[in-house]
């Protein structure tokens, strides 16, 4: 399918069963909406658990054929992606339902509303449908993959609700996370009548063999939560502790893109050249600890952490990649909370480039329970090769995510990582490493 040829509502068309870039786009601009894809995973017409819904507070399914990518905003174009790989998907699932929720107004004010769906190694376009006409929708499903004969197809729906992300999930079966409204009164309770006198002794009970106790019922499942907070530079801090999310593993996300640039003969010519792919970024996490203990978790001299002892923050692994992967993960036990004074999360550029100016990145901690936050790094204009991304901070009452987004410069000869340190005041001593 080229890339000019366009769906119309109700079309379907064949897609290879391979690893598959879902891209929902949109048009930013003053007043435009944020917006959020999802999928979920249904079989008669329904999902089997809320485990089946991936979004952005639950971006993997268990399965691994689906992931929430995430978004990226450059040149007044924003896209928000899902990987899927349909042939990781369980053979009962029979549709895979592709949707678009907005954040903050209409889809009517969300401009150039469209899916696309891309083989993910070689970028060659599958189907494409653009979305117009919206008006009063808060929650669109754009397409769906469904089975047919053994093949996939994806089809073109652009049906729209007004309930938002919340409407679409329950018509699915997802369980919702819903403030508890208050019950109905009961009525009065009047006391039974006395029993008669007893006038005479009743008979013993014959004894029979007590009955096993009945199983205890199990526990009901922890409905799903879609509230998400967004750091701004008006609004960079939020409360974990106000949003419930101060135990279970706290995951951070760093995901990014190169932009185009022209160079050379490509640059008379107009025509743009990508960034080189061997770009590689390292997340990193300076780490206070309430004994004074001080450190780093880095790819560098494979200071990975621990989970379950100090420092209680993991990196995940190395990704090289970033584009066209998951970026770089590290995890944090917010179960030992009361450990840390404070973790500034940063990103170095190991090899590739020489300067974050040309990336499009996205921070996301999603915590176990409460909502996930999210943030996007500014343009960057100063030669820098290290960015402080977050600090996160034990108040002693209050665990508070700080969005710094802050761009640093090294002096000569003086590496990333302790110009971060100068910068906030670590104060640790510094040997060079490799990895």
């Amino acid at each position: 399918m080229g890339a000019d040829m366009q769906m119309v509502k109700g079309s379907n068309t064949p897609v290879p069963t391979t690893a598959l870039r879902v891209e929902l786009g949109w048009h930013s601009g003053p007043g435009v909406p944020d917006a959020d894809a999802s999928a979920l995973l249904l079989v008669g017409g329904k999902v089997r658990s809320d485990a089946d819904f991936v979004f952005y507070n639950q971006p993997v399914h268990s399965s691994g054929a689906i992931r929430h990518e995430g978004k990226r905003d450059g040149g007044g174009q924003v896209t928000d992606t899902l990987l899927v790989d349909l042939a990781r998907v369980e053979p009962a699932i029979e549709t895979v339902i592709l949707a678009a929720s907005s954040d903050g107004g209409t889809f009517g004010r969300v401009p150039g509303l469209y899916i696309e769906v891309r083989d993910a190694a070689q970028g060659a376009v599958a189907a494409r449908f653009d979305s117009p006409g919206a008006t009063t929708e808060t929650a669109f499903v754009l397409g769906e993959f469904y089975r047919r004969q053994g093949a996939w197809k994806f089809r073109a729906v652009g049906q729209g609700y007004s309930s938002g992300l919340e409407g679409l999930a329950t018509d699915y079966g997802i369980t919702v996370d819903e403030p508890q409204q208050a019950a109905a009164p009961a009525p009065p309770v009047t006391a039974p009548p006395p029993p008669p006198p007893v006038t005479q002794r009743p008979p013993a009970p014959p004894v029979t063999r007590p009955a096993a106790p009945p199983a205890p019922p199990a526990p009901p499942a922890e409905p799903v939560r879609l509230t998400k907070v967004t750091l701004t530079k008006a609004a960079p801090s939020v409360s974990l502790t106000k949003q419930g999310g101060t135990s279970g593993a706290m995951r951070v996300n760093l995901n990014w893109q190169m932009r185009k640039q022209f160079s050379g003969w490509a640059a008379k010519l107009g025509r743009p050249t990508a960034m080189p792919a061997d770009l590689d970024l390292d997340l990193c996490a300076l780490y206070e600890l309430t004994d004074g203990s001080k450190g780093v978790v880095q790819a560098l001299g494979n200071a990975f952490g621990a989970l379950h002892q100090p420092p209680y923050i993991h990196l995940d692994g190395d990704d090289r990649t970033g584009a066209v992967s998951t970026g770089e993960n590290l995890t944090v036990n917010l179960d030992h909370k009361q450990a840390f004074r404070r973790i500034l999360v940063f990103v170095t550029i190991y090899e590739g480039a020489r300067s974050f100016a040309d990336l499009h990145a996205t921070v996301t901690l999603t915590p176990q329970h409460g909502a996930s936050i999210d943030f996007s790094l500014d343009e960057c204009t100063v030669p820098s090769t290290v960015c402080a991304l977050a600090l996160i901070t034990n108040t002693g009452s209050d665990l508070v995510v700080q969005r710094e987004a802050r761009y640093l410069v090294p002096e000569r000869g003086v590496s990333p990582q302790r110009t971060v340190d100068y910068a906030y005041g670590w104060g640790m001593n510094w040997t060079p490493g490799r990895k």
